[in-house]
């Protein structure tokens, strides 16, 4: 059996990982999420989605360990998770009527076979004219403090697109499931033959 850890103890990540009916564990991984002065969103999510995994990975060097980050970019500017309501609501209203390009960064480690992929899968998101209204009802309602952008798109947040533009849903929810898949066919672990 192939040890399997996800990096993260994110919901959202744990339930689109289950969709490869693998078994695995979830562990937090321990790094500074603070980007670095002059740092473009996908250098961010590919460095911290490899922080992450390799923090895990130094102590399970047996185990594929499955790191992932995620950010937006709003105005070229680097918008993460709010974390309170009253930032939820400001970020919403900076989103309204425009598009937000998202980067979901993916790292896969199996330090035993010396393999290490790390990538990440962007998404576009075009959010229609929101009312504050509108913005504030959806926030109390679904809460999205944890989530880059300040919505669910797998629940509530759904309400508040115009359009969405990318290769995999999964992605904009925090986890790149068809890329995943695909490094781990090219490492050698492929989801529909471990057992």
């Amino acid at each position: 059996m192939t040890n399997i850890i996800l990096a993260s103890t994110s919901a959202s990540r744990k339930k689109i990982l289950k969709k490869l009916a693998l078994p695995f564990t979830c562990i937090a991984p321990t790094c500074d999420e603070t980007p670095l002065a002059q740092e473009s969103a996908i250098d961010l999510v590919l460095r911290l989605s490899q922080i992450k995994a390799q923090s895990i990975a130094k102590k399970y060097p047996d185990a594929i360990v499955i790191g992932s980050d995620q950010v937006g970019l709003l105005d070229s500017k680097i918008i993460g998770k709010p974390y309170t309501r009253e930032k939820a609501i400001a970020q919403l209203l900076a989103s309204s009527g425009k598009t937000v390009n998202f980067y979901t960064g993916l790292s896969v480690i199996h330090l035993a076979s010396q393999q290490n992929i790390t990538t990440y899968e962007p998404f576009n998101v075009t959010f229609r004219q929101l009312s504050l209204a509108e913005i504030t009802a959806y926030v109390d309602k679904d809460q999205p403090f944890q989530c880059a952008g300040s919505f669910k798109c797998d629940e509530l947040g759904i309400t508040l697109f115009e359009k969405l533009d990318g290769n995999d849903l999964n992605a904009l929810v925090g986890l790149p499931l068809i890329q995943l898949n695909q490094i781990m066919i090219r490492m050698g672990f492929n989801p529909l033959l471990i057992k």
